[in-house]
């Protein structure tokens, strides 16, 4: 049984973010985000300076499409750069899973504006040039990863917070009276499914919004799905059913992301235990389907309460492989 985090911690010291994750985490580290640094460390801005022959920068809007690098992509990459840094002095010999995360093409499409201030959503041949320079700058950024801890088993995460969004329109326009149509299911699913194709180990879709779409994912064919537990309803019970025993691994978001008290760890884990129940799943597979995460970043958290929660996850995976039933 096993435990990870989903990406962004608070702080800005790269070094200080390692070394917590490192020190938690001893068999799944991740590479942490500190988007409390700004433009260019948030997830939107970091993934957007890894993309190849595509450039953006800040508007007071967010972020916008450019002709060149700009000083935004520039501070996005240096970022980067330092947080893997970071990272490779606190894992030397490692050789457990080590997460590393992205923006997916569809909340990047959702997020980045085209010139005219609308999103990349709203034009079917931008997002199809967005999500190929995405999977360049992963194919580069997973080899650099490898190099630099060539022991780890590397995971990619895609965050895609507006996945659902996307597929139903509910996705604002530049002026917040319209959404944009919704994305054709079949678009998103091979468009997803391409990324996937880019990395040859595990790839785990996060998302911490409402009506995750399980079966859509798996049949783009992920390995993981990473959600926030606490969203989850009955109505998904068939499908979380069909994907387990598929073997798609559950990133399950037991403990809150921001700070607040925190339950035993064996009370973390007990939705998850009753979930099982439901399916009637043998309590044994528990331990290789599930890994045990924050509800979603950690970034909004307090440093103390961050710390806790990441401990909070390690004891809970452990009461959950102890005790399944």
């Amino acid at each position: 049984m096993s435990a990870t985090g989903v990406g962004s911690l608070p702080g800005g010291d790269a070094r200080e973010a390692a070394k917590a994750v490192t020190g938690t985490f001893e068999d799944f580290v991740y590479l942490p985000e500190l988007p409390a640094r700004g433009p260019g460390a948030d997830m939107i801005g970091r993934s957007l300076g890894l993309l190849v022959d595509l450039y953006a920068h800040v508007e007071p809007s967010g972020w916008r499409i450019s002709d060149r690098p700009g000083r935004d992509t520039k501070r996005a990459r240096s970022w980067l750069g330092e947080d893997l840094d970071a990272l490779e002095e606190f894992t030397q010999g490692y050789e457990g899973r080590l997460k590393v995360q992205a923006v997916g093409p569809w909340t990047l499409a959702s997020a980045l504006e085209l010139r005219t201030g609308e999103a990349v959503l709203q034009d079917p041949g931008a997002c199809r040039d967005l999500a190929g320079s995405l999977a360049e700058g992963l194919r580069e950024h997973l080899a650099e990863v490898r190099k630099r801890i060539p022991g780890a088993q590397v995971v990619l995460q895609l965050d895609e917070p507006s996945l659902t969004a996307v597929l139903r329109g509910r996705v604002r326009t530049a002026s917040g009276y319209r959404t944009y149509r919704a994305v054709d299911r079949q678009q998103v699913e091979g468009t997803l499914r391409d990324l996937v194709q880019v990395h040859e180990g595990e790839v785990v879709v996060h998302s911490c919004a409402p009506e995750v779409p399980f079966a859509l994912l798996r049949r783009a064919g992920v390995t993981g799905v990473s959600f926030d537990f606490s969203l989850l309803t009955e109505r998904e019970d068939d499908t979380i059913g069909e994907a387990v025993e598929g073997g798609t691994k559950l990133f399950a978001g037991v403990v809150p992301g921001t700070d607040g008290p925190l339950s035993d760890p064996a009370g973390s884990v007990m939705g998850v235990r009753k979930l099982w129940r439901r399916l009637g799943l043998a309590p044994g597979t528990l331990a290789e389907s599930v890994v045990v995460t924050p509800a979603c970043g950690l970034a909004g958290a307090s440093p103390a309460y961050a710390r806790a929660a990441m401990a909070h996850c390690v004891r809970a995976a452990r009461s959950l492989a102890d005790n399944p039933e």
